[in-house]
């Protein structure tokens, strides 16, 4: 079985040695997504615009990897505060409200940078390509 990866290019996949996402048979996993693009947090102190902009990142590397929204089966999303779940969960609700995938919201304590309010993880299922049945 092939397993494919893919780096966005950002500095912490390089320094702590991890995939912005994963293609084994049929799942396709991305690593937690930030708002940080560029280098640089964006949304600071948007809660909501922060989760759309991380489920951007990640849905984008899902496309990469041949996978698509309406293949995302479950979700994760950490807040560093019980009051970001509105905006989080509207944010979730606008991006996979057809979809409805399983999901967890956890409030955590912080995240890596003191300007993130969410981190996310997607993982979707689909259908392996031919060269990946090997």
């Amino acid at each position: 079985m092939t397993i494919r990866r893919i780096d966005s290019g950002g500095r912490w996949e390089q320094q702590y040695g991890y995939s912005r996402a994963v293609a084994v048979g049929p799942w396709v996993l991305t690593s937690g997504s930030t708002s940080t693009v560029n280098g640089v947090v964006a949304h600071v102190g948007d809660p909501y615009a922060q989760a759309r902009e991380a489920f951007r990142i990640a849905l984008d590397s899902l496309v990469e990897l041949g996978a698509g929204v309406a293949d995302v089966v479950r979700t994760r999303m950490y807040v560093t505060a019980p009051e970001y779940s509105e905006a989080v969960g509207k944010a979730h609700g606008d991006l996979f409200g057809v979809v409805r995938p399983v999901a967890t919201l956890v409030v955590v304590s912080r995240l890596l940078h003191p300007d993130h309010l969410v981190e996310v993880e997607v993982e979707a299922y689909r259908e392996p390509r031919e060269e990946e049945r090997a």
